[in-house]
């Protein structure tokens, strides 16, 4: 427990301060090795499906994504205009990932290896390297950073309360056979932290934005103000969804390190486990975040 707070301790204020503080290009780097980091712990777990996938050709694809990331960041665009753009590149990595795995894949020996090998690289893309960049694109949009500390926030007060309540009171199993000690008390809970914690974000959310921009933490586009707040309601309801997929997130990477026979997908953080231990939930949290706020623009 000890090693679990001094991590957090000392790895939560870094956090804050790229994604509030840090231009955008950094930002992309640092969600760059965030998701090489995180691949590679994947790719190992799908070794112990009898899987031996294609390591370093998604390695490399999933760099020169994030390098792509990091130019295109630094140009100053609009925020519409940064989300088109990004769409258009998604598009074309999700099309042409599939096309380089198999192609890669057809050079093995074994050709009943290469359909699996593929298969593992192009889900480490869109199950790892999709909602990264996600996180990125959504830092470029009108009041992204306001809009990223909410999100981390939502999740980390849903993940805090439901591991302490399920611990203390927990008695109803959520999912005994995926993760044994998940509790319907513990997901009940985090989706009430989670609403109170998006409740007040929201409704101070002029105080919050005007106090980080007057120390210097944001510029006036990445905050909410005035009339640029969304109204209660569906915010309210967009962190029970944020929390619901941040909850689900949690257990499919349960499932695949149940499948692979592991208690954590790594030991990089002290007390955490891995690098996929410890963004799971936001893997599915952020691509829920990222359409809200890209239809936010569009309007």
């Amino acid at each position: 427990m000890l090693k679990r707070i001094a991590t957090a301790v000392i790895l939560i204020p870094i956090v804050l301060a790229l994604i509030l503080r840090a231009p955008v290009p950094v930002l992309a780097l640092v969600a760059g090795i965030v998701a090489l980091l995180t691949i590679h712990e994947f790719l190992k777990l799908t070794e112990s499906y009898g899987v031996q996938p294609l390591t370093w050709l998604t390695i490399g694809c999933v760099g020169i994504f994030f390098l792509y990331l990091m130019a295109d960041a630094s140009r100053e665009d609009t925020p519409l205009l940064s989300t088109a753009n990004f769409l258009i590149t998604l598009a074309i990595a999700a099309a042409i990932a599939p096309f380089l795995s198999l192609c890669r894949a057809m050079r093995g020996e074994d050709l009943r290896a290469g359909y699996p090998a593929a298969a593992a690289s192009v889900f480490a893309f869109t199950y790892i390297a999709m909602p990264m960049s996600m996180l990125v694109q959504l830092r470029q949009q009108a009041a992204g950073a306001f809009y990223l500390l909410y999100l981390l926030l939502v999740v980390w007060a849903g993940d805090i309360f439901a591991y302490f309540v399920g611990k203390s009171i927990g008695r109803h199993l959520m999912s005994p056979r995926i993760s044994p000690k998940k509790t319907w008390e513990g997901a009940i809970a985090s989706v009430v932290a989670s609403v109170a914690v998006g409740w007040a974000l929201f409704h101070y959310a002029l105080p919050i934005s005007s106090a980080l921009l007057r120390v210097g933490l944001i510029h006036r586009r990445d905050g909410l103000f005035g009339l640029e707040q969304p109204a209660m309601g569906p915010s309210i309801v967009l962190t029970i969804i944020l929390n619901v997929a941040a909850q689900l997130g949690d257990l499919v990477e349960s499932l695949i390190k149940r499948g692979a026979g592991v208690k954590d997908s790594g030991a990089l953080l002290p007390g955490h486990g891995g690098m996929l231990d410890r963004i799971d939930a936001m893997l599915f949290a952020a691509p829920v975040l990222w359409y809200y706020a890209a239809w936010r623009v569009m309007q």
